[in-house]
């Protein structure tokens, strides 16, 4: 699988791309606003971990690289739904923080929306931003994502109490149930 953008390229992880996983993902900075599974410190036996990991069990691909100049600086993964909710997934992605605020998190999201909705026949996407996390609702509007709501206290994390914004995007061309 290969996405070309302008900014960037989104691809499937390889296991060379473990230093630079390292590299962009021990950062406080980069962690402090994701899922406890992302851990701080990022360590190499974590990057070799995930790396182990990013093909789901019917070998979907669903975790991939964000690659700028050559070099993996960070990662976007989709999260499919189960039961009534078969046709939506969750969106998650982080980004080393030297490259933040050039668009990149942005035009990852669209191709990787895009190539979702097309390859899994999903009717949604959805993505949860910390509040207080201005950058990343920002990415998430920029890629067409729309806020439906807030979930009042609805994280925890390093024992501070949270609220989180709920934006989604809804596919205009669902193939509907086969």
């Amino acid at each position: 699988m290969l996405l070309q953008g302008e900014r960037c390229v989104i691809r499937r992880w390889r296991t060379r791309d473990a230093a630079s996983v390292v590299r962009y993902a021990n950062n406080f900075n980069v962690s402090r606003y994701l899922r406890d599974r992302f851990p701080y410190p990022y360590t190499m036996e974590h990057a070799r971990a995930f790396l182990a990991g990013a093909v789901d069990e019917e070998g979907e691909e669903t975790k991939f690289a964000i690659e700028v100049d050559g070099e993996a600086v960070g990662g976007i993964g989709v999260i499919p739904g189960a039961d009534i909710e078969r046709f939506s997934a969750e969106i998650g992605y982080w980004l080393g923080e030297p490259f933040w605020g050039r668009g990149i998190v942005s035009e990852a999201l669209v191709l990787t929306t895009e190539r979702a909705f097309e390859r899994l026949n999903l009717l949604r996407m959805f993505a949860l931003a910390f509040a207080e996390n201005a950058a990343s609702t920002r990415v998430l509007e920029k890629a067409g994502y729309v806020r439906e709501g807030v979930l009042k206290s609805g994280a925890v994390k390093h024992g501070r109490v949270y609220d989180q914004l709920l934006y989604a995007r809804v596919n205009p061309a669902w193939r509907g149930v086969a």
